[in-house]
């Protein structure tokens, strides 16, 4: 299991269904997975919505006077709420009481308050969310970035983008010589926008990493790309359409295979791959985002999620400081750095 010592910073104000949702993920975590929790928030709703019973150990409540809304300007309420959740979620981190933090609010808060409490490493111009899919090839997750954080991405920022995604792939995934693409409308060098050429360009230059070329849409899930670059606003997308036909399809699969009585045999014949299916296919088995390119482990959630989405979020916060994800960006990308200049 690791390090059973890891302390996650949890913002339990932030998300559609908190501060509910988010204890119960956290609290299975507490007990499964050997994390220290702190939960970030109102003391007295926190307290409210525990199970009768529930110890402290491995388990602490810090205080905070507010919490951002979903629809508020990010940097605006970052800057006026500075004793909100995330604020003090990210500050537990700055000061190393925590080792990583997570949260379903406000995304956009999230990252702005990162910027602000931990900084960007050095050399990053922009940081990046970079989520994991699942794709046809077992697994062979592919990892795409940005899927939120930069709306309109310049050429270089699509060129850290694929040294950081391709650094994280290669030492947490274990992927050796990570394959990286450039989501475009084609496989060809001459296809796309201004902005799409430029980085194709930057991107075939770069030397420290395996670029294989332009990923077309449906090149996403085939599995012949181990990273693939976008900007945030096309990300976004994609990712909640893949979220939506996983959601679908896992539908479909629930009301027609037990349909008859030969259908309700062989359910329950194929109960266990069934499992594998929907762990391969659900996106609340993967939980949430990593924020790369800041100075501290920062996982994002969907405002959405629910338990065993918190849960498999802070699973992935706690592999990602047992792993030394911090640290080996920041080591990795300065090396880059240095053989670059």
């Amino acid at each position: 299991m690791g390090s059973t010592g890891v302390r996650i910073a949890i913002d339990a104000m932030g998300g559609d269904h908190a501060p509910a949702e988010i204890v119960a993920g956290a609290l299975r975590a507490r007990e499964e997975l050997g994390v220290k929790i702190l939960l970030v928030g109102d003391p007295q709703q926190i307290e409210a919505i525990m199970p009768p019973k529930t110890t402290m150990a491995g388990l602490e409540i810090v205080p905070a006077e507010e919490a951002i809304a979903m629809d508020e300007d990010p940097l605006n309420a970052v800057r006026r709420k500075r004793k909100s959740s995330i604020n003090i979620a990210m500050d537990l981190v700055k000061n190393q009481q925590a080792d990583a933090v997570f949260s379903a609010g406000h995304s956009g808060a999230a990252m702005a308050s990162a910027l602000l409490r931990l900084g960007r490493l050095p050399g990053i111009d922009r940081p990046a969310i970079g989520t994991v899919f699942p794709t046809i090839k077992a697994g062979k997750p592919v990892m795409i970035l940005d899927v939120g954080a930069n709306v309109d991405c310049r050429p270089k920022f699509l060129e850290q983008f694929a040294v950081m995604g391709s650094i994280y792939s290669q030492y947490v995934l274990g992927t050796d010589n990570p394959k990286i693409g450039l989501l475009n409308i084609g496989e060809e060098d001459t296809k796309g926008n201004e902005v799409a050429l430029r980085a194709h360009q930057l991107l075939r230059e770069n030397t420290q990493i395996n670029f294989t070329g332009n990923a077309e849409g449906r090149d996403v899930l085939s599995g012949e790309f181990d990273v693939i670059v976008c900007d945030g606003f096309v990300g976004n997308i994609l990712l909640k359409f893949a979220e939506a036909v996983g959601g679908v399809i896992l539908q479909i699969l629930r009301e027609e295979l037990p349909q008859g009585i030969h259908g309700q045999i062989g359910t329950a014949i194929l109960k266990p791959n069934l499992k594998r299916v929907k762990q391969r296919m659900d996106h609340a088995e993967h939980g949430g985002a990593l924020l790369l390119g800041v100075s501290g482990i920062c996982f994002i959630g969907h405002g959405s999620s629910q338990a065993p989405s918190i849960f498999s979020a802070i699973r992935m916060a706690k592999e990602a400081v047992d792993n030394q994800v911090l640290e080996r960006l920041q080591s990795q990308y300065q090396i880059l750095q240095n053989e670059s200049s």
